[in-house]
């Protein structure tokens, strides 16, 4: 089904009861929506329809979702993943994290809350220009860029809100839960998610890193 102009979400799921679930929700909150229910067969899915995001099983058929993520991201795609999984097992998200993931849900999981989460990772920064910078650290928020000791890196969607939610309020200590609220739009028990990205984030940044770690509380990013 093609895009009716909110995006095309790629929607890769072998349940089919699932997958016509996903599709019924999205078609209603004005998405286009493609299915595929085989790994292969997604991945150049992705390549040739360039979806808006995926919404992307992690067990599947000939290729799991893990390896599509990390074949793409490897190819330097960045289109937004959100990983749905069986497995409610903390390691599985979090590798599907550090592979370029941009949130995952588990199974079984609201439609509408999987909608909200789409609606999250496509959000895009403000129409008026605004560059932030913080130490050697600087994005382009109209541009979604992001550049470190002037060479520019490469962040998913995700991790690019979270850089910048940190710079808006330089040395401002955020709790792990206000990040949740604030770069997520959504509330958990567990806040792991938020401390992968950080790591994440500061693996990219490298040296020029000027996020913060304030035990038991949070993150900051400090001005020098």
């Amino acid at each position: 089904m093609s895009d009716d102009g909110r995006g095309l979400i790629l929607v890769v799921e072998d349940d089919p009861a699932i997958a016509d679930l996903v599709q019924r929700y999205l078609l209603r909150e004005g998405f286009g929506v493609h299915l595929e229910k085989d790994g292969a067969a997604a991945l150049a899915a992705v390549r040739r329809l360039r979806p808006a995001a995926v919404i992307l099983d992690v067990g599947l058929p000939s290729m799991d979702g893990i390896e599509i993520c990390r074949t793409l991201r490897a190819d330097g795609d960045w289109t937004p993943i959100l990983f749905v999984t069986a497995r409610d097992d903390e390691v599985d998200r979090v590798l599907g994290l550090e592979l370029g993931g941009d949130d995952y849900v588990t199974k079984p999981f609201s439609p509408r809350e999987l909608v909200a989460r789409v609606r999250t990772v496509l959000r895009r920064g403000p129409t008026a220009a605004e560059v932030l910078e913080v130490g050697r650290v600087r994005v382009d928020m109209t541009q979604r860029r992001a550049w470190a000791n002037e060479v520019e890196i490469a962040l998913t969607s995700t991790e690019f809100d979270l850089l910048a939610q940190l710079m808006r309020r330089p040395n401002h200590v955020f709790e792990r839960r206000q990040l949740l609220s604030t770069v997520w739009g959504y509330s958990v028990t567990g806040t792991r998610t938020v401390d992968v990205h950080v790591a994440q984030l500061r693996a990219k940044l490298g040296e020029a890193s000027p996020i913060r770690t304030v035990r038991g509380i949070g993150y900051a990013a400090d001005r020098p």
